[in-house]
This record gives structure tokens, sequence and C-alpha cells, in this order.
């Protein structure tokens, strides 16, 4: 168990440090990729989370998202009593790979005016802000995360051996599921930024009040709420629409 709380931890580390990290390098001044534009962070995130998963797949699962393990107990491939420490796991992560981005690009935080910029460094936020619209885009965007994970590959799988796979996003393999990622934020991350993943903005939202940077705003609390309850809704309807398919099928 200490093995699979590990490589979550470690696993949404490298996640944050390299998704949080391309948005640092594009929106902070004086960076050498300032300005690279949308492309470049939706790669960015896509790529981190191939690391992510490369790493943690072999040991954990590569949940790395409290969406994906919500996800997938709910689909009854999760043991409830392990839901708990994996997402704390995750979320320790998250604020460690947050932390690491600040202290790699401090100067270039303290040169940024914008405090909207450089709270965008940390979590999300909304292009226009309509709660109930922002809050729909993350359920959207977390479904298809969730429910093509669940239909790519059948939390029931089981070696010749007898051997138990670990259900996460590694049993999908690394490349497709940076490739989802990669495809989610370039056709829906344009309304919110697309968390999906409530360690993703949550973890790292905290850590944007506790840091110190020049010209530092608001952390915008009012709109957290968003990028952490869309993203489990989202998880258990996709749940629920892969258990239904199950029915059906049978």
């Amino acid at each position: 168990m200490l093995n699979e709380l590990f490589a979550e931890f470690i696993g949404t580390f490298l996640l944050i440090l390299l998704g949080n990290g391309v948005v640092a390098n594009v929106v902070l001044k004086d960076t050498k990729g300032f300005d690279g534009g949308w492309i470049v962070i939706s790669l960015g995130w896509g790529l981190g989370v191939f690391v992510g998963v490369t790493v943690a797949g072999p040991v954990s699962g590569a949940h790395i998202n409290p969406a994906v393990t919500l996800g997938l107990a709910a689909a009854g491939s999760f043991a409830w009593d392990q839901v708990i420490p994996f997402i704390l796991a995750q979320m320790a992560g998250a604020a460690a790979g947050a932390g690491t981005v600040w202290l790699f690009y401090r100067h270039h935080f303290n040169r940024t005016e914008d405090p909207g910029a450089q709270l965008g460094c940390f979590a999300t936020g909304p292009a226009i802000r309509k709660p109930a619209n922002n809050f729909i885009s993350e359920v959207i965007g977390t479904f298809v995360l969730i429910f093509v994970i669940l239909y790519i590959a059948d939390p029931t799988i089981l070696l010749e051996d007898g051997a138990e796979v670990k259900m996460g996003l590694g049993t999908l393999g690394a490349l497709p599921v940076a490739l989802l990622v990669t495809a989610i934020g370039l056709s829906l991350g344009g309304t919110t930024g697309y968390a999906i993943n409530p360690a993703r903005d949550l973890a790292p939202r905290i850590m944007h009040m506790l840091l110190p940077m020049k010209h530092k705003g608001s952390s915008d609390w009012a709109y957290s709420w968003i990028p952490v309850i869309g993203p489990f809704i989202g998880a258990l309807i996709a749940a629920g629409f892969f258990l239904l398919q199950g029915v059906l099928v049978t």
C-alpha cells in the first residue's frame, strides 16, 4: 500500500511539475517560451500525463487524479477503502509539484505584474465567468476522460497466471492517455482551462495562497469549487454510463 501511495505522490508530482511548468513557461514574463499559445500548453499537459503515468503505472495503476480514483471505485474496479489514501497522496504530490514550479520560475513570477497570469500557473479559471456553464464544462471534460479510460480498458482484466492488473490510467498505457488528455485540452479546454482533476487545481491553488510573489492577487476561492466538484460529478456519470452499458450488453 505504501508503495502505491508513493507512486501516486510522485506520479502526480511529475504531472503538476510539467503541466503547470508549461503554463508558467508560456505566460510568465521574460521566459523563453513566453506567448507560446494554447497548443503548447495542451501538448505540455499531455506530455506531463505521459511522464506521470509512465512512472506510476506499474506500481499503482497511475490514477494521479482523484476523479479517476472515484470513477474506478464507483465502477466497482477499485477498493473504496483505498480512495481517501490515494486522494491524499495525489493532493500532496500536486502541492509539491506546484511548489517546485514556483521555485523554478520564482524570478519570472516576481517580474510578472499580472496577478491572473500568476494564478494561472497554479490553478484554472474561466475564460467567461458563468458558473453554471463553467461547471458543465468540467463535468463534460472529465466525463470524456473517465468514460474513455473505462471503455478502452475493461477494469476486470486478469492475466493468464491469475495475477491482478492494477487499474488506472496506466492500464491503457502512457501514450493513449497522454493523447486523450491532449485531445480534451485542445477541444474542450477553452472555457475553463480543463482542470478535469481536483488535485491538479485545489492543491496548487492552496500553494498559490501560501507562497510569496510580487504582485500576487486573489487565489479566487469563489471559483475553486467548480474544478473540484465538477470533475467528481463527471467521473460518477462516466462510471454510471459504463455500468449501464454492461447491463445492456449482457
